[in-house]
């Protein structure tokens, strides 16, 4: 019983040591540890706050749309692609498509260019892909298209049956 004793002392003894010698270590790790969770919060509350920004922006471009305010609507549209939010530029860059908002193919791959650049599952990068070559192949580059139909069959996409009968025909 006596020697427990003596060893909780000798631990308490030795904690007490580690820490008035290494005081300024230990301060300046949890100031660091807690500088990283502030920051990690702050960043998440901005990123959460542009994404409800972005979700405004596509929300008045689509009422734009639809009120015949089309230039109001190709604008709003735009400033979603070039902000690269890894949602709603997936869409804008579909609505713009869809609706033949933007003419200007160079402006169309630039924009499909941009939106490639995100950060996305290889899923949604390989049909943002498959959506390029349509376009492509829609707008006489056929060649173009079918390259990238191509790329999509060797890759073993998940679309790789739909390149192999687009490119069949």
């Amino acid at each position: 019983m006596d020697q427990n004793v003596n060893n909780k002392i000798s631990l308490k003894e030795k904690l007490l040591t580690f820490y008035n010698s290494n005081k300024l270590k230990i301060y300046s790790l949890i100031i660091v540890l807690l500088t990283i969770l502030i920051t990690i919060i702050f960043l998440k509350i901005d990123n959460k706050k542009q994404n409800n920004l972005t979700a405004e922006k596509y929300i008045k471009a689509g009422l734009y749309l639809t009120s015949k305010e089309k230039e109001k609507s190709i604008e709003l549209y735009e400033e979603i692609i070039l902000n690269k939010n890894k949602f709603y530029s997936i869409l804008a860059l579909n609505t713009v498509l869809e609706k033949e908002l933007i003419l200007d193919k160079k402006k169309i791959l630039y924009y499909f260019t941009t939106v490639e650049e995100i950060s996305l599952s290889k899923e949604l990068k390989d049909l943002i892909s498959f959506k390029k070559a349509l376009y492509l192949i829609k707008n006489l580059e056929a060649t173009e298209g079918k390259k990238i139909l191509k790329d999509l069959v060797d890759q073993n996409s998940k679309l790789k049956n739909l390149s192999k009968e687009i490119l069949a025909n």
